[in-house]
Formats: structure tokens, sequence, C-alpha cells
């Protein structure tokens, strides 16, 4: 469903029974903040406070995907799906663990592309709840872990499964998802297999979070072969500039060691 939007005044803008005023301040992606009226008050947030924003019924999607244009989700699963044809591989065949599900955006793209079999898994509870509340048909588990650490039974119910795909968007870096946890989830994908991906630019450019260096590795070590690559405005930022990220398909050739890529 397509938000609908409407500006109240110069500074108000109104998107599914949301009110919206934005901060007119340059700040980093990690560090931006908006405020919202509804139920009668005016309420604070932190944008990536997204266990805030995942209790509060279409707060989420009204202000990331109505207000700032996110569209990392559908350009991904496009770019994933143009790999798959290339290929003659079929959505349906695969099964798929999505990680930093989230309320389940992306499963809900893959899904709409045919993908049957879908896993998610976020480190939030209240991640699970949203998308249990919001998408109770698209994933066939969810699981809420801290994939650095994987064990206990959710951990366990991951391993056995061996995986075909591993999708993720805009969930690395920034510290929501560490390198040693991508590779934990990249270990649970059976080769050969599939990496369709979304990361900040800058994150590829300059190496922070780690992630730059990380995948050179893979890419070296003979683990990752990149199959497509574009570059996407993943969303506007709180004050109207433009966020590019990169949209990523490869495919994995071989396995990885944990224990060594962890610490790449």
């Amino acid at each position: 469903m397509t938000p609908k939007n409407t500006v109240d005044d110069e500074s108000t803008i109104s998107v599914d029974g949301f009110h919206f005023r934005l901060p007119e301040l340059r700040l980093d992606q990690d560090e931006e903040w908006f405020e919202v009226r509804y139920g009668g008050e005016w309420h604070s947030y932190r944008l990536h406070d997204y266990a805030a924003l995942f209790e509060v019924p279409g707060l989420y999607e009204a202000l990331v995907y109505g207000v700032l244009g996110c569209r990392s989700p559908q350009h991904l699963a496009r770019l994933f799906q143009l790999v798959l044809d290339d290929r003659s591989v079929r959505m349906d065949s695969l099964r798929i663990l999505d990680v930093g599900a989230g309320n389940g955006i992306m499963g809900e793209c893959l899904k709409k592309a045919g993908a049957k079999r879908i896993v998610g898994v976020d480190i939030l509870d209240k991640a699970a709840e949203a998308a249990a509340r919001d998408r109770p048909d698209v994933y066939e588990q969810y699981h809420v872990l801290d994939l650095a650490e994987l064990g206990g039974d959710g951990g366990s119910a991951l391993e056995e499964q061996r995986f075909d795909c591993l999708t993720t968007v805009a969930a690395l870096g920034f510290g929501d998802i560490p390198p040693e946890a991508f590779a934990n989830a990249l270990d649970l994908v059976k080769v050969p297999g599939w990496i369709a991906m979304t990361i900040k630019e800058d994150f590829l450019e300059s190496d922070e979070g780690g992630f730059s260096g990380f995948l050179r590795e893979l890419v070296r070590g003979g683990v990752l072969q990149p199959e497509a690559r574009s570059r996407i405005i993943h969303r506007k930022s709180i004050d109207g500039r433009e966020l590019f990220y990169v949209a990523l398909v490869a495919s994995k050739i071989a396995e990885l060691d944990v224990s060594k890529e962890r610490h790449a």
C-alpha cells in the first residue's frame, strides 16, 4: 500500500494519519531525529530507534517510505530477479534467509517476485511483533536472535536449514549487523548459493564499519563471486539529501572460515 502524502503547512507533512515535522539540520544518518503528531500529541524519535518506531503501527512506513521515499527493497528484489532470470534460476526454488527483516518489507518484495520459502531474522523483539502484525503471511518462520552469537534453539534451527540465499537491506553498518554477524549469516548459506544485499555507498568507499575490506576479502578468497551491482537512492535524509547505497548480488561459490573471516 502506497502512503498518501499531504502538506498541511510549511513545516508539517501528513502521511496516513501521522503529522511529521523534520528538523532543518544536516545530521549524520545514525543521528537523525524527527517529531510526529498522533493521538493528539507530539512525540520525538530517533530514526534509528527501530524498536520504538515498530511499536506504533504504521509509523515506520509512513516516515521511511512515505516521507523519505525509501525504495531499496524494491530495487534489490528487481536486481536479484534479473540475475536469477539470466541464470535460469526460479525464485520459488530458493529457501531465503532475510536478515534484519524488520516488519517484512523485503520479504514481501521477495514473495511478490515468486519466493515461497522465506525465513526472517532480526535482533529486535519489536521487529518480529511488527512483522506478525503488518505482514503475517510473508515468513514461514521468524527468529529473534543476535547473529554475532549464534546459539540456542533459534541458532540451531537456522543451522539445520542450509539456505539457498541470504538477503539484507540497509542493515549492514551503524552497529546493526557487524561483519562477524554477517559472516555467521553467510555461513548458513550453502554452496552454491546467493547473496543479495544493499549497503551504504560510503561504507564501501571508506571501510567505515569494516565492510569494505571484509567484502573484498570474500571476493579475493573465492567465497563470493559478484554478479550484479547497482548504485541506488536508498531514501532522502531528514534534511532532504539523497542517500546513496549500492545494491549487490553475488553467488556464494565456496565455504568460508567464519573464525578467520570475522577478523578480516
